[in-house]
């Protein structure tokens, strides 16, 4: 399966990720940022803004679409309907499931809005990244 590599299209990689990246920061900063916060317990805070708050989020967000991509090209995937189907396996299957499952702890007061929140933008992001990956194959 790593063979496919060398087959992807590394633009399509680069751009799914931004778009995946951009996502996220409009996400949890604009578009959910007061129920994000609720969930977290912090709804009166100002969430820290440190470096491993970017870089981290940047390089998950770059695994999983570099490992979308993989599994695309792997399984052939180049068709939208194939293309959504499979966003929406892994989306829900892995990204939603997990993200739920670690919200599911007694640091996140909020665990379920926490995993609304959080798996939605998981789910929506792996759409992207698919569509992004399929329509530049």
């Amino acid at each position: 399966m790593m063979n496919q590599l060398a087959n992807l299209n590394w633009v399509s990689v680069l751009l799914a990720f931004v778009v995946y990246f951009l996502l996220g920061a409009l996400w949890f900063t604009l578009f959910f940022s007061r129920p994000y916060k609720i969930s977290l317990g912090r709804e009166n805070e100002t969430l820290p803004n440190k470096p491993i708050f970017i870089v981290g989020p940047a390089l998950c967000s770059l695994v999983i679409t570099l490992a979308t991509a993989v599994l695309l090209y792997a399984l052939d995937i180049s068709g939208w309907g194939d293309a959504v189907a499979f966003a929406l396996l892994i989306g829900i299957g892995f990204l939603v499931a997990n993200t739920v499952n670690i919200a599911i702890n007694p640091n996140i007061p909020r665990p379920i809005l926490y995993g609304v929140i959080s798996g939605s933008y998981h789910l929506t992001g792996i759409l992207i990244v698919s569509m992004i990956l399929t329509a530049m194959k």
